[in-house]
């Protein structure tokens, strides 16, 4: 057994050692006399096996093996001292005593260090669990916070242009900065609704216009639809209810998708770039909104996997992006799902539900 195993073995009960240790020698001292005094028929040897049990969890296994040893050594000293009955009947029940004896210390043990290898492999589940989820967190704040931060680098790019200009323009260096502390903002709140995520914390939910949002994210990807020649379709219904949601989560699910959405774009011709975007009624309980992009699509085999950790189609990419849209969405009662066709884009539709609903 190793090291780990006995640590991984639940702790023997010291409570009222003694009293247990003299339960041992009661037994050990009574069954050694019984087994003496009466004749060699009765088999009076085989509650040792009593005293095995008793030491289980109480001793540790090289004293039970002791232990096991010095009962059999007392049920052949008792055959030597036993005066009465057939001593050919007392020797077959001193065999079958001792074959008890070591049968039922060898299952015992063998019974607790099953037990142990238990212990251990739920232990170590346990700290890969740990592991897993620090690795996911650590995963997820990376991505997340990757937008933000992409954001602030171009409004810093933007804001040393606009003060290098003779003259500077100083308006349009003040509202990068401005761009820079929002998204810093943003970030800081990005981190700290992953973690919320991660510890299960309530969700900081507020009734919100889904059209706001969508277009809110659509401004913080504005840089990205610019310079990739995204032509960008709008179709959102009007007076939509609203929903009761984390806006920087749903921000999140948004960008996520818009940015997943221009990347599958990539390689395709700039003309044929074009993004849309709808929102509808989906019944009275739910609204919806839908991100479709031209792209090349997603192949059959890989839909299944799409929100998957760790899981991705992207070289270089993490595999964290969908995964954390659909924790999101579920998280406030909605889903999430895709379709695609091959070389015919693909279309990933959000539900949530409505304001009223969560209220009541």
């Amino acid at each position: 057994m190793t090291s780990s195993a006995r640590d991984a073995m639940p702790a023997p009960r010291h409570n009222r050692p003694k009293l247990r240790a003299a339960v041992i020698l009661f037994l050990l001292v009574a069954v050694f006399v019984a087994d003496t005094v009466t004749k060699f028929e009765i088999a009076i040897a085989v509650f040792y096996i009593l005293i095995i049990l008793l030491a289980i969890g109480y001793m540790s296994t090289r004293g039970v093996i002791l232990l096991a040893g010095l009962c059999v050594g007392l049920t052949g000293l008792s055959l030597l001292l036993s005066r009465h009955g057939s001593f050919e009947a007392g020797l077959m029940n001193c065999g079958i005593s001792i074959a008890a004896i070591a049968t039922t210390t060898y299952l015992v043990l063998k019974t607790v260090a099953a037990q142990a290898s238990a212990f251990e492999a739920q232990a170590q589940m346990v700290r890969v669990a740990r592991l897993t989820s620090l690795g996911a967190l650590t995963a997820s704040i990376a991505h997340e916070v990757n937008q933000p931060l992409a954001a602030i680098a171009t409004s810093g790019g933007a804001c040393r242009r606009w003060l290098d200009r003779d003259p500077p323009n100083i308006d349009k260096a003040r509202q990068a900065v401005d761009r820079i502390v929002h998204d810093a903002n943003r970030a800081g709140d990005v981190i700290t609704r992953v973690r919320s995520l991660a510890k299960s914390e309530p969700l900081h939910r507020e009734a919100l216009n889904l059209n706001d949002t969508i277009g809110e994210a659509i401004a913080i990807a504005q840089n990205e639809t610019e310079r990739n020649n995204i032509i960008l379709h709008l179709s959102l219904a009007e007076d939509l209810p609203q929903v009761l949601v984390d806006r920087v989560q749903i921000l999140q699910v948004v960008g996520n998708l818009l940015l997943n959405a221009i990347e599958a774009m990539h390689v395709m011709p700039t003309f044929k770039r074009e993004l849309e975007i709808t929102t509808f009624q989906e019944d009275r309980d739910r609204i919806a909104f839908t991100v479709t992009d031209s792209g090349v699509g997603i192949k059959p085999a890989a839909l299944d996997h799409l929100f998957e950790a760790f899981w991705t189609t992207k070289e270089g990419g993490m595999g964290i992006g969908l995964s954390i849209s659909r924790s999101f969405v579920e998280a406030h009662g909605g889903q999430i799902a895709v379709t695609s066709t091959p070389r015919m884009g693909a279309t990933f539709r959000v539900s949530l539900p409505v304001a009223e609903r969560n209220l009541a």
